[in-house]
């Protein structure tokens, strides 16, 4: 079977866990591509080389027979990967080299047992939503999609006020920091730390969410999937920021942004013995009683 493998160069890769990674994969018997930032760390730390095939710098230059993408990394590594596969609808799986994240939910300690179920075929595909955003600030050579949230936020000490849309009713004009648009997929994200729900993946809706409002009655709305939320945004300020996912692009007053459902979508891996309630039970530490844990650390 062949995988493809995506990573950042960064500092937090150390030379034993990726030892331990490649080896797995060879010893499960994956034949791999990885991206070539990521092959020359590998290599400068490892001392580990790779031939021409096994490189790609692109997604035009992923093999048609890679039958699954691992992320390695965290989320925002896992956001990163879902751009190189440029709408390919190979399915993906998050290996976490840090903490626990929502998106790269599978540790190091279960990374052999992945890499079996995934050799033998012992996983589900579940289909996540993609938005399309469209806009001024948009051009040719921006990827136009996101897979957590559409975020419109001030780019100064200004206020913004964005007038607010579903399928061309108005909402309101949100006076504030911002506006954002979140999948399901994106509930925890940036959406929960503004007050949005945590909202399981397979609801097919959209969160519109404020950022810091001047109005503190107004609160997220959840919405269908199906609809257009469009934004028409003014600053005092010549510019504020669009960003997409994690990637940031300056507008000017009286921008109009349009966010719809994608026509295609991103696939993902979903193993058998990991749950998205066991991830965010693990991750928001739900149940843990805090006084417990504090008389552990003082034994």
């Amino acid at each position: 079977m062949k995988i493809a493998l995506y990573s950042r160069a960064q500092a937090s890769h150390r030379a034993g866990e990726l030892d331990r990674l490649f080896g797995a994969l060879a010893g499960h018997g994956f034949s791999f591509q990885v991206n070539g930032e990521f092959a020359g760390q590998v290599t400068e730390l490892t001392g580990r080389l790779f031939a021409p095939e096994q490189l790609y710098c692109g997604p035009g230059e992923i093999d048609d027979e890679v039958r699954v993408l691992i992320s390695y990394g965290g989320d925002g590594t896992f956001l990163e990967a879902v751009r190189v596969l440029d709408l390919r609808p190979i399915p993906m799986i998050g290996i976490n080299s840090g903490r626990l994240g929502f998106l790269a939910n599978i540790t190091m300690e279960g990374l052999d047992a992945a890499l079996c179920d995934i050799r033998d075929g012992n996983y589900a595909v579940e289909e996540r939503t993609l938005l399309s955003v469209e806009g001024d600030f948009i051009d040719r050579t921006c990827y136009p999609y996101a897979f957590n949230e559409v975020t419109i936020q001030r780019h100064d000490t200004s206020m913004i006020a964005a007038e607010v849309f579903v399928d061309g009713e108005m909402i309101a004009t949100c006076h504030g920091d911002g506006m954002l648009v979140s999948t399901p997929s994106g509930s925890t994200a940036y959406s929960l730390s503004v007050g949005g729900p945590v909202v399981a993946p397979d609801c097919r809706c959209f969160i519109v969410s404020p950022i810091a409002p001047h109005n503190l009655t107004m609160r997220p709305v959840v919405v269908p999937d199906t609809s257009q939320v469009t934004f028409r945004v003014h600053t005092r300020g010549e510019k504020f920021f669009v960003s997409l996912d994690n990637r940031n692009y300056l507008a000017g007053d009286g921008t109009e942004l349009r966010v719809r459902k994608a026509e295609k979508s991103i696939f993902l891996v979903h193993l058998q013995n990991i749950s998205f309630y066991d991830t965010l039970r693990n991750k928001m530490m739900w149940g843990i009683d805090s006084r417990e844990r504090q008389k552990k650390n003082e034994r």
